[in-house]
């Protein structure tokens, strides 16, 4: 199985609370850069997936938090996807510094709306399958 997506981000100073640790809420923004990253490289952009008429959503995040981040300190930012047989799918992402600590970890279920219906897409699979031009960054 080849490595996830990654992708390196640098905690900047104004993204950190008072105790200078990374807000919290930006894992969350650090996460969805990685999973846009992911699209892009798999060359999906957004334009093709409204021109398609779908739109990804997230239904759950969870994020668990390691070890602090502060201003300055690079991390890479993994991506993994994995498939069940339904209309969702589950993200795997970690936030690791770059000598390997674990910083956080965040699990995400997502699916792709029809963006006419308002409904999840009954397999989101094979319309990822159709987009990208390299859905072995999806694991497919």
């Amino acid at each position: 199985m080849p490595e996830p997506f990654s992708v390196r981000v640098t905690v900047r100073g104004y993204e950190t609370d008072t105790q200078g640790h990374l807000n919290q809420a930006v894992y969350l923004n650090y996460a969805e850069h990685a999973r846009w990253s992911l699209l892009q490289a798999a060359g999906i952009s957004q334009a093709r997936l409204v021109g398609r008429g779908v739109g990804p959503v997230a239904l759950e995040t969870t994020i668990r938090f390691r070890r602090e981040l502060l201003a300055g300190d690079e991390t890479d930012v993994t991506c993994a996807f994995e498939w069940t047989e339904g209309k969702t799918f589950r993200i795997r992402q970690e936030i690791r510094k770059l000598d390997g600590t674990l910083a956080a970890e965040v699990t995400a279920v997502g699916g792709l709306m029809d963006l006419a219906k308002r409904k999840l897409v009954a397999d989101p699979r094979e319309v990822f399958k159709e987009l990208a031009a390299d859905p072995v960054l999806f694991g497919l």
